[in-house]
Order: structure tokens, then sequence, then C-alpha cells
């Protein structure tokens, strides 16, 4: 690899941002595509998708063939609230190599006794998200159920390239929600990138349940480009 590729890899992978060394298989030229430069590549459906599994891999593209080294940085998944279910999503969560974080101001709650293997921050999202860094690899799911704690948390969510943001809660609390943010000065488009009723639709009762239906759809946005209908149905 040259010098001047691998610094430049270097400078993206310290900053958590994704690049792809593409390297040309027959005549040995390579290249880096920035993860913000993806979509004007010649590559950007091969590379799109390599990036959405983070695996490196090879490909043909008219009559060439080419290896994509992918470097993305580990996903995180930010959970607001140390509730019930916050304590089996983050187990699970941490099984699927995602690096959780449980953000609540209640130290009651939010202790390494309930959470022995993950990260806590007993602060107010305000403060623990902007010392955590949202970005397009980062998910958030506000499971508290209080405004007080989980709106300044999706005030920041919406305000970044998270890849997810959920919010517990039923289709009327979420109704109330969606006027607090639209009163905070959120367009109708911000609004809809919040899952709500945060989870797969499983019929879900317990909160272990609850954990496998909110990681699935995490696991969704991160992994699975959406379908031309699910776009057609968003617009």
């Amino acid at each position: 690899m040259r010098l001047d590729l691998l610094k430049a890899l270097n400078v993206e992978r310290r900053a958590r941002r994704a690049a792809v060394l593409v390297t040309d298989l027959g005549g040995g030229e390579q290249r880096l595509v920035k993860g913000d430069a993806v979509a004007a590549d010649p590559l950007a459906e091969a590379i799109d998708r390599q990036l959405r599994m983070g695996r490196s891999g090879a490909i043909e593209h008219e009559g060439v063939s080419y290896f994509l080294s992918v470097q993305a940085p580990p996903a995180q998944l930010v959970v607001i609230g140390a509730v019930h279910v916050s304590q089996t999503l983050a187990e699970m969560a941490r099984m699927a190599d995602f690096d959780v974080t449980i953000v609540d101001p209640r130290t009651a709650f939010a202790n390494e006794e309930r959470f022995p293997n993950v990260r806590v921050i007993a602060e107010w999202p305000d403060k623990a998200l902007r010392e955590i860094g949202l970005d397009r690899y980062t998910g958030v799911a506000a499971l508290t159920h209080d405004p007080k704690i989980d709106d300044p948390a999706l005030h920041l969510a919406l305000g970044a390239e998270c890849f997810y943001i959920g919010a517990l809660g039923s289709r009327k609390t979420h109704g109330k929600r969606v006027d607090r943010l639209t009163s905070a000065g959120f367009g109708a488009e911000q609004i809809a990138r919040i899952h709500a009723p945060i989870g797969l639709d499983i019929g879900a009762v317990s909160p272990a349940e609850i954990a496998v239906a909110i990681l699935g759809e995490v696991i969704l946005s991160l992994r699975k480009k959406p379908l031309r209908a699910e776009r057609e149905k968003a617009a």
C-alpha cells in the first residue's frame, strides 16, 4: 500500500469514518474511497454493500476484478435509560459486537451492578452524548418513557447522522413526542427518522422479547439498504 493511502486511511480510522481501499487485481492500482464519497464512485453499489456488511471482499465490475478492503468503525449502540429492557438489550447487543453505552442520570438504576459488562454513564443525555460522540455508525435507543430524559437525547440524535434512532412508547405517546419535537423546531422528515413504537413488530410482550425486537430493528437499519417499496412509502 502506498504511504499516502495508509496515512489517509489512518486519518479516517481515528475520526471513526468509514473508508474502502479499492485494489485493481489485474493492474494493482489502488485508490481510497472515503465514506462520504461512495455515492459518486463507479463502484458505489458494491462499496455500499460491503460497508453495510462490514466485510472486505473481491468483486467483479464490467469485466474487471477488484478487492475492496473495508475499514468501518465498530457500530455503537447508546441506550438511554437503565431500565429492565436495557439490561437484556445491552447483553445481546454486546454479543452482536456492538459497543454499548447506557446513559441515565438516575444513579439508582445506572450502575455497574445492574450493567456489569458495558459502559455506564450516569449523566443527563445532553452532556453524555456530546462526550460519546454521535456519527453514522451510532444507534440511539431511548427507553425511559420520560420526556425529560428521552427528549434531549432525541434532539442530539436527530441533529447527527445516526444510522438508527428509536424511542419506546405507544402511538399515542409518540404523537405527543412528535408535537414536542415539532415545537422544538424539528421538521417532519427529521422526526420520521425515529422508529416508534420502537422495535420490529413481532408481538413482543416481556422485557426480553422487547429487547430482541429492538436489536433486530437496529441490525436491520445497520445492514440492510431500504427496499424500493420502503423508500416510496417513506416519501
